[in-house]
């Protein structure tokens, strides 16, 4: 680690590592700040990888709504009265009477979008697209002793590498697509990521037999899509569960979703955050929304009753493996019921399974060492979402997302990012009070020069 005299570079308060909902929310939560203390602003600046702002952008299927209510959006539950609010932006569209009278909690996925991206294009200065992380290495500024900065590595997109200095960053970088073990995606062979971009690139008369696996609302969303945008096709959805389970978003168990359980969750006992996944896990994994379900099984019925089916829901089945045979696929799924085998040709294999979390590991290196883990080898987190240092270190590392096991269910939802930026925002503006504190007091004790 090197020591390193930072006085003519601009030393960030916080760097963030992409530029999804939950860094754009703690990037307005600290815009707000500054206007609240205009005399002392947090210095930031955020980094995405893609060219453009973009949120699941493949999902943006024809219909497809939230599952959370429009008020839990960038801002509201933090600050009601933000310009970045939803109703702000229905406001901006000219939309607010309209969208007041369509009487409904839950905004199409695609206004949701178009909400996101005027959030981000207000947001413009903050941030550089096309612009990717590659490591973040500990340095100490000169005089000090323990590493109290960090040197973040970007890499632009002409593959020119250049280096930003700050005493914290916000990763934030996304969930990564889950595919089987030893699947691999390719122009047949998609994951629902990449869903739509993989859809608009066949002709659709190429599309005859198509198959979606999964048990959770991606996968009835596209098994539904696909039926309706194929008339013509075989559509066979396959499901590990005996059928799709319904979502319980009942008032009393959406409250696991609330700040508040947040606390109770991460001070619980283990007894309590065990208790927290066995009877909640259905408000959010591998569950459907009701009017979904329904609108499938209607499809399904009505062919049973015109005796012509193409919508097949292979219960109780996995997927054994998969195999590129022509311009096709063919899968052997295997029953739960009676472990028998079935080969199915499809001309598109849709893999609806999952993603896994946010693991900073891989941006930190051999940084990732200065942090402790616990007994399952999980990163250890502070309430405020800050890494646990195993070391002196004065830098943080906060986390938005990987941390469902410190803070509960909602820390890859949209649910409470309002108030987790907020807080976040909150522990880097006193951490950095303390820290000019401290260092006031040092001057102070220091002798006068002779």
């Amino acid at each position: 680690m090197g020591v390193t005299d930072r006085r003519s570079q601009e030393i960030y308060d916080v760097v963030g590592i992409g530029f999804g909902p939950s860094n754009m929310s703690l990037a307005i939560a600290l815009e707000e700040h500054g206007a609240s203390a205009p005399q002392h602003p947090v210095r930031s600046h955020f980094f995405e990888r893609q060219p453009s702002f973009g949120w699941h952008r493949n999902m943006l299927l024809p219909s497809t709504t939230m599952q959370i209510s429009f008020l839990k959006d960038l801002v509201t539950f933090r600050n009601p009265v933000s310009r970045f609010g939803f109703i702000s932006f229905l406001h901006a569209s000219n939309r607010l009477v309209q969208f007041v009278n369509n009487q409904d909690f839950f905004p199409t996925r695609q206004e949701f979008h178009q909400y996101l991206e005027w959030a981000a294009a207000g947001l413009a200065d903050r941030v550089t697209y096309g612009a990717e992380v590659t490591s973040i290495r500990p340095v100490a500024e000169a005089g000090a002793g323990a590493p109290d900065l960090l040197e973040v590595e970007v890499r632009g997109s002409d593959g020119t590498t250049s280096t930003v200095t700050a005493r914290n960053v916000a990763v934030s970088t996304g969930l990564v697509p889950r595919l089987p073990e030893g699947v691999s995606a390719d122009e047949r062979v998609w994951h629902s990521s990449e869903f739509l971009t993989k859809f608009n690139a066949q002709a659709p008369e190429d599309l005859k037999s198509v198959a979606v696996v999964g048990a959770g609302q991606s996968a009835a969303e596209i098994t539904r899509f696909l039926h309706d945008a194929l008339p013509h096709a075989q559509v066979s959805a396959v499901i590990p569960s005996y059928g799709y389970s319904v979502a319980d978003d009942t008032p009393f168990a959406n409250q696991v979703f609330d700040p508040a359980a947040v606390d109770e969750y991460y001070f619980g006992s283990e007894k309590a955050q065990d208790a927290f996944w066995r009877y909640h896990r259905n408000t959010n994994y591998s569950v459907v929304d009701s009017d979904v379900i329904r609108s499938l099984y209607q499809r399904s019925y009505d062919e049973q009753v015109r005796d012509s089916r193409r919508l097949h829901f292979r219960n109780l089945t996995r997927v054994d493996a998969v195999e590129r045979v022509g311009s096709g696929a063919r899968v052997v799924l295997r029953s739960l019921l009676d472990d028998r085998t079935e080969e199915l040709t499809v001309d598109a294999l849709v893999f609806a399974t999952g993603y896994d979390g946010l693991d900073p590991a891989r941006l930190l290196g051999d940084f990732d060492r200065h942090f402790q883990r616990d007994a399952a080898g999980r990163h250890r987190v502070e309430r405020d979402y800050r890494l646990v240092a195993a070391s002196g270190l004065t830098c943080g590392v906060y986390v938005q997302g990987g941390t469902e096991h410190s803070h509960g269910l909602s820390s890859s939802l949209l649910s409470n990012i309002a108030v987790r930026s907020g807080e976040i925002a909150d522990s880097i503006v006193l951490r950095r009070t303390e820290r000019e504190l401290n260092r006031t007091s040092a001057a102070e004790r220091e002798p006068s020069a002779a």
